[in-house]
C-alpha cells in the first residue's frame, strides 16, 4: 500500500482532521449541518499532545505551481474563425431568405395553424426585420473575418 505513504494522503488525513476539529462534520450523522464558529479558537490554541511535533501551517497550504500560461495553436484559431464566419454567414443568409421564400413564410405551419400570427408575419415590415437581421448576422460575420489578426 504505497498510496498511503504519499503526500496526497497525508493531505487528505490532515484536511479531515482538521474538518472534524473545527466541527465541520458536527452535524452530518444527525441530518443537520452546521457550520463552524469562526471565532472558535480550539483548534489554533490546543496544546500539541505530549511526545508529538505540531504540524506546520504550511501543511495546509496546496502549493501552487506556476505554470506558464498555454498559447493556443494558430492552426485552431484559424479554424474557430473559419467555422465562426461559415455558421454566422449561413445563418444570416437563410435568415435573410426565409421571410421572402413562399415554401418557408407562406406555408409555415405554424402561420397556418395561428391565422392570426400568420396575418401579423405577412406583413411587409415583419419580413423586412427580420431580413435586417439576417443582414446583420452577414455583417457581422464579414466583420469578423476582416478584423482578425494573428497574434
Amino acid at each position: 500500500m504505497a498510496f498511503l505513504d504519499g503526500p496526497d494522503f497525508r493531505s487528505l488525513v490532515s484536511s479531515a482532521s482538521f474538518a472534524a476539529q473545527t466541527g465541520m462534520m458536527a452535524g452530518l450523522s444527525r441530518g443537520v449541518l452546521q457550520q463552524p464558529e469562526s471565532t472558535s479558537s480550539s483548534f489554533a490554541t490546543s496544546a500539541p499532545e505530549p511526545g508529538s511535533e505540531p504540524m506546520p501551517v504550511a501543511a495546509f497550504v496546496a502549493p501552487v505551481e506556476a505554470r506558464p500560461p498555454q498559447r493556443i495553436p494558430r492552426w485552431l484559431v484559424r479554424m474557430e474563425l473559419f467555422l465562426r464566419v461559415m455558421l454566422r454567414m449561413y445563418i444570416g443568409l437563410a435568415v435573410c431568405y426565409a421571410p421572402w421564400s413562399h415554401t418557408f413564410w407562406d406555408q409555415n405551419p405554424v402561420f397556418v395553424q395561428f391565422p392570426t400570427l400568420g396575418a401579423f408575419a405577412a406583413n411587409g415590415a415583419v419580413r423586412g426585420i427580420v431580413s435586417g437581421l439576417g443582414l446583420l448576422n452577414l455583417w457581422i460575420a464579414l466583420h469578423d473575418a476582416l478584423r482578425h489578426r494573428d497574434g
